[in-house]
């Protein structure tokens, strides 16, 4: 059969939290802010043994109980770019550690759009070859390390939490079943958010790097917002619309969007645009922003509460700096 399905689904967070009060305290802004403009409840801290690898692999064994990783055919990662090491090799990482001998393994980058538009990916590699049937696709963040929470220039950063996800996907299976895609990709943005001191274009300051430049920072927040404040909320229900039209659905179809983080203001308007509700989505305030594992985090959260039903369509959500914006419709059940 010319279908993938998502046959599991791993999530693995650290146990340690980090509140609103926490990030009130290290940033200075009020804690009532912290709740209701940033939207966060708390996040999830990683110890420093709770590497990206380690909840990657963590997530992972998860997604594949009950599964011989010896059938895995790939093993993906797609999530943050601030891993273990500098040019380190997450991927294969993960693969030798839960088993998956017989698997190849390579990374997608795309920043916090990565996962959403790796399903698309993967689904059409799967499709094209006859020998691999079985894939998994890994997300982990930590990137709370690399957040100043003093540089209120990247205040909209705060709200990162860490964890990871972990997809099995598998060929001919007809259950949770990817559909189709559509990314807006809009590079005026893409030297809005970096951490400007690592790479080649600082490579003779890399010997003595400065303590913010080791941050995720955005120099010009104003200049950013006022560009990208404009045209974010088209661009989310752009991606959504031109998925499920792709797809061979309406918008009467949609039964659960499965977000990244955003702000509920923001959430709302696109529930109320295709007439749904909380119910019909589930907001992260309690993990945070998990770079690009989010919509994942999502759809599992939607499932443990009975708002993901059989035969409706789950829209998954992602948007990366750089920017991009994507949407993957799955049909449930």
């Amino acid at each position: 059969m010319d279908i993938v399905g998502i046959k599991n689904i791993g999530i693995y967070v650290p146990p340690k939290i980090k509140d609103s009060a926490k990030i009130a305290e290290l940033s200075g802004i009020p804690e009532d802010v912290i709740r209701e403009k940033f939207g966060i409840v708390h996040v999830h801290e990683a110890s420093q043994d709770e590497t990206v690898s380690f909840m990657g692999i963590e997530a992972a064994k998860r997604a594949i109980e009950g599964f011989d990783p010896k059938k895995l055919d790939l093993v993906v990662y797609c999530g943050s770019e601030y891993k273990d090491y500098y040019l380190f090799n997450c991927a294969a990482k993960i693969q030798h550690e839960i088993g998956a001998v017989n698997a190849n393994a390579f990374e997608i980058h795309s920043l916090c759009s990565a996962g959403v538009y790796s399903l698309k990916i993967l689904k059409s590699i799967m499709l094209c070859d006859d020998s691999i049937n079985h894939v998994l696709l890994v997300s982990s963040s930590k990137e709370t390390q690399i957040i100043n929470y003093k540089n209120h220039n990247s205040r909209f950063m705060f709200n990162f939490g860490d964890g990871a996800a972990a997809v099995l996907l598998e060929k001919g299976l007809d259950k949770n079943v990817i559909l189709e895609t559509h990314m807006i990709s809009d590079g005026q943005f893409a030297e809005d958010v970096a951490v400007f001191g690592v790479g080649c274009r600082n490579f003779k300051a890399n010997a003595d790097i400065k303590c913010n430049d080791k941050f995720l920072n955005v120099p010009d927040i104003q200049s950013m917002k006022k560009r990208l404040d404009p045209i974010t909320l088209d661009n989310f229900n752009s991606v959504i619309a031109k998925s499920i039209k792709k797809s061979g659905y309406t918008d009467k179809d949609i039964g659960f969007v499965a977000p990244i983080f955003m702000k509920r203001s923001i959430l709302e308007k696109i529930l109320e645009k295709y007439n749904l509700t909380e119910d019909n989505s589930f907001v992260l305030e309690e993990y945070g922003h998990c770079q690009s594992a989010d919509a994942f985090i999502s759809l599992t959260e939607g499932e443990k509460k009975g708002r993901l039903k059989k035969g409706k369509i789950a829209v998954l959500l992602g948007a990366g700096t750089g920017y991009t914006w994507a949407a993957t419709a799955v049909r449930w059940g």
